[in-house]
């Protein structure tokens, strides 16, 4: 088997065997999604009534259903079966759940009107064929939009004073491409960590670092113009007085654009 597809399959098997604590941190409200890309990745989308959408990562349909319930025709694949068992067996939305990588679309040239990447760019291990795949199954004038990771895949973390208040992040080799492996539990990334009952759910996946330019290249490159380019903080200000937030608003960690087929 060749290096892409050892990784693959190893990107795969992290997310099988995280799927679980995934869905546990999404049922209790992952407040990433919730309280700061939601309303931006809502916005972004506008008014889906009759579009065809794509969800690329679907996990267990959230954001499907919250498409859904707006008026969109959702179809979706994930690449983890127990994700996709989920979404079915949650009524995602009653649209088509396909097990299936993002590099080889299942679907036909121009058959939706809207793809959806909703912070999955970072698992794929070939994120340029899942963006000409993305064009490719766009009809003309059709729009992707994309939330993602920004720099912090290459951070190394907070540098902390002695009282371990935040300096600024160590960014170290951001112009390279490299996979690296991330573990965390979900109650690692609530607030409220008494939402999630287990403390013994673990999060193992692997995620992509690339450098923005690879990205905007790889857009350009399947013929598509930006439409916009956001690099979200919280709507609610009055969360810069909770310690917990601080990192939103210190730096970005998520970018989210749009993209249209000329």
């Amino acid at each position: 088997m060749t290096e892409t597809g050892d990784a693959r399959l190893d990107a795969a098997q992290g997310w099988e065997d995280s799927a679980r604590a995934y869905i546990a941190l999404q049922d209790a409200g992952d407040v990433n999604r919730t309280l700061l890309l939601d309303p931006v990745m809502l916005e972004q989308c506008g008014d889906v009534r009759g579009l065809r959408v794509l969800d690329l990562g679907c996990g267990e349909g959230r954001f499907c259903r919250m498409l859904a319930d707006r008026g969109a025709r959702v179809a979706a694949i994930d690449l983890t079966a127990a994700m996709v068992r989920e979404a079915h067996a949650r009524g995602a939305g009653g649209g088509a759940y396909v097990r299936a990588s993002a590099e080889a679309l299942p679907f036909a040239a121009t058959s939706f009107d809207l793809v959806v990447s909703y912070v999955t760019l970072v698992d794929i291990v070939d994120y340029r064929a899942a963006i000409a795949e993305s064009a490719r199954v766009l009809r003309p004038g059709g729009q992707i939009v994309a939330a993602n990771l920004g720099f912090v895949t290459a951070s190394q973390g907070w540098l902390r004073d002695e009282e371990g208040r935040r300096l600024y992040h160590r960014v170290d080799r951001y112009a390279d491409e490299f996979a690296q492996v991330f573990e965390w539990q979900p109650r690692e990334l609530m607030p409220d960590p008494e939402r999630i009952d287990s403390d013994s759910l673990r999060i193992r996946i692997t995620n992509w670092h690339r450098p923005l330019s690879g990205y905007m290249s790889a857009y350009l490159n399947a013929g598509l113009e930006l439409r916009s380019f956001l690099e979200p903080v919280p709507e609610d200000q009055s969360l810069r007085e909770d310690d917990f937030y601080e990192d939103w608003f210190r730096v970005p960690l998520f970018n989210v654009m749009k993209w249209e087929k000329r």
